[in-house]
């Protein structure tokens, strides 16, 4: 949309980072943008997008993410993109596990190179994978009220969020699309508190979690988490 006023990528980046920093300066709530292709683009403009990404690097953009519909639409396809980010230091987060099975979250992990999992709603169905993911902290990225929307969990209870935390995994709270899921990160906090009745230390962790898996120099993430 953006773009049907002849702005370019490059121009529309700038503008977001602009307002972005803007709002930082009066509210003194740090912002920064993940660069997002989808599955379902071509390839040469998710790469298009990677090198955006890293063009930005240092200037408000963290990292790159790939979202979208899972089935028949690998992450591997993409993988030009992400050589291009990892060639260039630059962190992705990659949706898998929610639509389809935790090959696709091997796939996000092991072939191309995923620092961050969006969802990984059935990262359980693959022990050993969930074993490794544990292992090498790899954030996920949960948001219960879009798993249920789009029908992943049939409730919130039987998302698998508590199960995750009392294993150790290093679970975050997100919104995912917050206009598809009409929800806040406040409004998501309160769902997975009376769901699964989390203590104040459970609740902590959680949100902690969260500062942990930041795309943010460790010095940042090392005073915000103190700070919290």
């Amino acid at each position: 949309r953006h773009q049907e006023n002849n702005l370019g990528l490059d121009a529309l980046v700038e503008a977001v980072c602009a307002g972005l920093q803007e709002a930082s300066e009066k509210t003194g709530i740090k912002c920064r943008v993940i660069i997002t292709g989808l599955r379902t683009i071509d390839p040469a403009s998710s790469l298009e997008l990677a090198e955006l990404a890293v063009r930005w690097r240092g200037r408000g953009v963290v990292a790159f993410d790939l979202a979208g519909t899972e089935k028949d639409n690998p992450a591997k396809r993409h993988q030009k993109a992400f050589y291009h980010l990892m060639n260039n230091n630059m962190n992705c987060t990659i949706h898998a596990g929610e639509g389809f099975g935790p090959e696709s979250i091997h796939d996000a992990l092991h072939r191309c190179g995923a620092n961050r999992i969006g969802h990984g709603t059935r990262l359980h169905e693959d022990l050993d994978l969930l074993a490794w993911v544990n292992d090498n902290r790899i954030p996920l990225e949960m948001s219960v009220s879009s798993n249920v929307l789009t029908g992943v969990v049939a409730t919130a209870g039987q998302h698998p969020l508590r199960h995750y935390l009392d294993i150790g995994l290093r679970v975050s709270l997100n919104v995912d699309n917050s206009l598809f899921a009409r929800s806040s990160i406040l409004s998501e906090l309160r769902l997975v508190v009376d769901t699964f009745d989390f203590s104040l230390l459970e609740t902590e962790t959680l949100l902690l979690n969260g500062f942990k898996s930041a795309f943010l120099p460790q010095k940042e993430k090392g005073a915000m988490t103190a700070k919290a």
